[in-house]
């Protein structure tokens, strides 16, 4: 079976440290949750740069924004390409928690 490519998500630096004394990241996309959204929002490396302007263009919050690189052979929960429209761009789709130990790298951004 081929190896899945890792798949990103952008997000402040404090929220990954909190999932970290967690065990799990749980945020969706900027501002909602797992809970909320039903799966935590990822893209491929090439979608990132569109999807860090449309969420945090122009960010001037306290925190360092950072990439979560997430190898989902580690997830251990569904992980599902899809688009917000018939025929649109697919998006990687986590329908469940991140365990820390599928992120691989944390990467600085901006």
């Amino acid at each position: 079976m081929p190896k899945l490519p890792y798949i990103v998500h952008i997000t402040e630096r404090s929220l990954w440290e909190a999932a970290r004394e967690r065990g799990a990241y749980e945020m969706s996309t900027r501002g909602r949750t797992l809970q909320e959204d039903g799966f935590v929002h990822f893209s491929t490396r090439d979608q990132l740069p569109r999807v860090a302007e449309f969420l945090y263009g122009g960010y001037d919050g306290p925190d360092q924004l950072i990439v979560l690189v997430v190898d989902p052979a580690r997830v251990g929960a569904p992980v599902k390409y899809e688009s917000a429209v018939p025929g649109g761009e697919e998006f990687p789709h986590v329908y469940g928690p991140v365990p820390v130990e599928a992120v691989v790298d944390v990467e600085t951004w901006g």
